[in-house]
């Protein structure tokens, strides 16, 4: 039996040796996945029919994977598949009954990946947000796997091997998730104004976040959770929050580095939350930094871009 450690060290190239179909198919269903996220927490603060967002959200789930799961077809086909289901989500999405009014406070969601995107371990943090008057912006994971790419290209370099058949590999590999990513958003991309994800995770992320934990030496999800709350707070944010369990060594370099990120940047409110099994501070502590999200709105200067859906 062939046993499969992948890595995030060679931006997880090594399952691709076992799977090469798998990999891709993974990919594309990841891509998926973040973009009807995407579509319910831009959706839900606004529905008026309770649990109407949820319903299409869970609708559009089964369309990706019953085109997911079905076998022996084609690549080609299957992403023509997986774009008409997506296409079929945005439909389902905008039929939700929904008042789309300008005000309500835009939280960027940043932190340890699992934590953050996984709803019992942070004790529902983005339901949270909403009910204080938030609409929550939430990293996705897809940008994780566009930072391995970059640190396996980085380490490449480094190493001296700026030209070889592994620095061609992730070249090309990068290449095809691109595509593949931008073929299964194109429904959403109306949809999506005012929300677009980086298209360059070194330029728009990590590189903003470089004075503050730069990220040749700093690696993992700090360096992108502050880098990604700079790119959230140009994108016209009112607040971030970061997301991590308890005593999670990225949470606290992040935190660490966040006093000085917010003094460069307008003072927008930064909050950690930290989780464990048994208690939570974000009920306590969520009432005032939504005033703060607030006060800051009214004096920003990086405006936030609304799509056609809002009212003016």
């Amino acid at each position: 039996m062939p046993i499969v450690a992948p890595t995030s060290e060679n931006g997880y190239s090594g399952l691709g040796d076992q799977a090469s179909g798998m990999v891709r198919k993974l990919w594309r269903g990841l891509i998926a996945g973040d973009a009807l996220r995407k579509l319910l927490l831009m959706t839900r603060p606004y529905e008026t029919l309770a649990g109407a967002a949820e319903r299409a959200f869970e609708q559009s789930i089964e369309g990706v994977e019953a085109v997911l799961q079905t076998p022996g077809v084609p690549p080609r086909d299957a992403l023509a598949a997986l774009v008409e289901a997506m296409g079929r989500a945005r439909d389902a999405f905008a039929a939700v009954p929904a008042r789309y009014e300008r005000g309500r406070p835009l939280i960027g969601v940043v932190g340890e990946i699992f934590c953050r995107l996984n709803t019992f371990s942070n004790y529902e943090a983005v339901r949270k947000i909403e009910a204080h008057g938030g609409e929550a912006w939430i990293s996705d994971i897809a940008e994780w796997v566009w930072y391995t790419n970059w640190a396996h290209g980085y380490d490449l370099r480094r190493r001296g091997r700026r030209f070889s058949l592994a620095m061609l590999g992730n070249k090309v590999k990068q290449f095809v998730q691109r595509r593949d990513e931008h073929a299964i958003v194109a429904p959403l991309a109306e949809a999506f104004v005012g929300y677009e994800e980086p298209d360059d995770i070194h330029a728009q992320a990590l590189k903003p976040g470089w004075p503050y934990l730069p990220a040749d030496g700093a690696r993992g999800e700090m360096a992108l959770s502050v880098g990604k709350a700079i790119y959230l707070y140009n994108k016209g944010a009112d607040g971030i929050v970061d997301i991590a369990p308890f005593s999670c060594m990225n949470g606290i370099v992040s935190e660490g580095v966040y006093h000085a990120v917010a003094a460069d940047h307008e003072d927008i409110p930064i909050r950690n939350f930290y989780f464990d099994s048994t208690t939570s501070n974000m009920d306590r502590d969520l009432d005032i930094f939504m005033e703060l999200a607030q006060s800051y709105q009214k004096r920003k200067t990086r405006r936030r871009r609304y799509p056609a859906r809002f009212e003016a």
